[in-house]
């Protein structure tokens, strides 16, 4: 290994580190040591389906050292498993954080990435090669909780039922998650959102077809809180400064090469550009997001900051300043028609993840993205019921669905367009 990629190896390393020791800090800071513990192990044993705002729920501190402990998870399953930090991983890294202030817990997601573990070694993989299903594949961790929570079944029966469906979850869903793919040809960048959606449909008719009715409680911090409104701007500054510390004088060349890239996935902006550029371009994207959040009058909680992580991962990973804008105008465009708010919390989310579908504009330009984002918002208002609230990634699920739509006309019309 050459001393560049040395450097940017443990570079990424020390940016994740930060990253997450800062959202403790900053949890400890704004609610204190005690009531951080207490909110976190409260988090432990609540439901954790669509949506329940961790903030609300347990305080700023529980929250955020939920998600610092869950993005640990993810870090040490990559360092236990060998594989050098990059794109993906980055991406996989704060997705999982920003997801445990509002859904995952290290408690709910393990049972997941053992199941996947025990699919890689059925099929004589080694757990390194399906590592990134595992990691993303959490998004099902509501669906461990409903088992353990709320169906209502003494404790011992409940956490065996809730063990056992979470290593089940996880076994499957390489399989589903390679078939996903080919739907929709890897312009969703949230590729195990529709897995773990096409899954949950199935888990949740099982649950309801046993009697179990859902409850409909949402829970949405509104309130304001320094820590919550300055985190992501602050942690988006220092990765530009990260970046044109890494990068030199040809960090904004890396990022303008980055630019370039549809984002069609697999796309590694660490590998195909460079960690400059990926880490300056997530900084932008987190700083732009937050400015549309401020401009909209919508909260900083739970939900809105484990989006703009989220989409701050993927800018390493397929997301970039270029092809995501006209699918967020695309969905800004339906809220408006619509009549809508645009600071509810459906829009709200629906904006922010609406740049899975970012490749889609990258690849066949700003019309269809818009239309994409038109789309995508009338879908995932719909598909979270579905699955019961048991994908956190309903807009991966949408915006698969979208895609698969869009990229199937598109691809029939150029196939088909000498006959017209």
């Amino acid at each position: 290994m050459t001393n560049i990629n040395m450097n940017k190896k443990d570079t990424l390393l020390i940016v994740i580190i930060v990253f997450l020791v800062s959202l403790i800090l900053a949890g400890f800071a704004e609610s204190g040591v005690e009531e951080s513990l207490r909110g976190f192990l409260m988090l432990q044993i609540h439901p954790a389906r669509l949506i329940n705002d961790f903030v609300e729920i347990s305080g700023v501190g529980g929250a955020f050292l939920n998600a610092s402990l869950v993005g640990f998870t993810g870090l040490i399953l990559i360092r236990m498993a060998g594989i050098q930090l990059s794109g993906p991983t980055y991406a996989a890294i704060l997705t999982m954080a920003g997801f445990g202030l509002f859904g995952k817990t290290p408690i709910n997601i393990l049972p997941i990435v053992f199941g996947v573990y025990l699919s890689a070694r059925l099929v004589n993989k080694q757990f390194k090669d399906y590592l990134i299903i595992a990691l993303f594949g959490t998004a099902l961790g509501p669906l461990i909780s409903t088992l353990a929570w709320e169906l209502g079944l003494p404790l011992i029966p409940a956490l065996l039922v809730a063990l056992a469906g979470g290593v089940a979850t996880g076994f499957f869903l390489p399989s589903i998650a390679f078939s996903m793919l080919h739907l929709h040809q890897g312009y969703n960048l949230y590729n195990m959102g529709l897995t773990c959606g096409f899954f949950g449909l199935f888990a949740s008719a099982l649950i309801k077809g046993l009697g179990h009715t859902y409850s409909t409680n949402m829970f949405w911090y509104s309130g304001s809180s320094i820590v919550l409104t300055a985190f992501v701007p602050v942690f988006s500054l220092l990765l530009i400064i990260a970046g044109i510390f890494s990068g030199g004088k040809h960090s904004f060349k890396d990022l303008k090469e980055i630019l370039t890239i549809p984002g069609r996935l697999p796309s590694d902006f660490v590998d195909l550009g460079s960690l400059a550029g990926s880490l300056i371009n997530s900084g932008l994207i987190g700083l732009f997001g937050s400015i549309y959040i401020y401009i909209i009058d919508a909260p900083f909680n739970g939900p809105v900051i484990g989006g703009l992580l989220t989409i701050m991962g993927f800018g390493a990973f397929g997301t970039h300043i270029k092809n995501s804008w006209p699918v967020v105008t695309g969905v800004i465009a339906a809220t408006l028609v619509t009549g809508n708010p645009l600071n509810s919390p459906g829009p709200v989310l629906a904006a922010i993840f609406s740049t899975t579908l970012s490749p889609l504009a990258g690849e066949f330009g700003i019309f269809p993205g818009i239309l994409a984002g038109f789309i995508h918002l009338h879908m995932v208002l719909q598909t979270g019921a579905w699955h019961g609230g048991m994908n956190l990634y309903n807009n991966g699920f949408a915006g698969g669905l979208t895609a698969a739509l869009i990229v199937s006309v598109i691809q029939w019309y150029r196939t088909n367009k000498e006959e017209f």
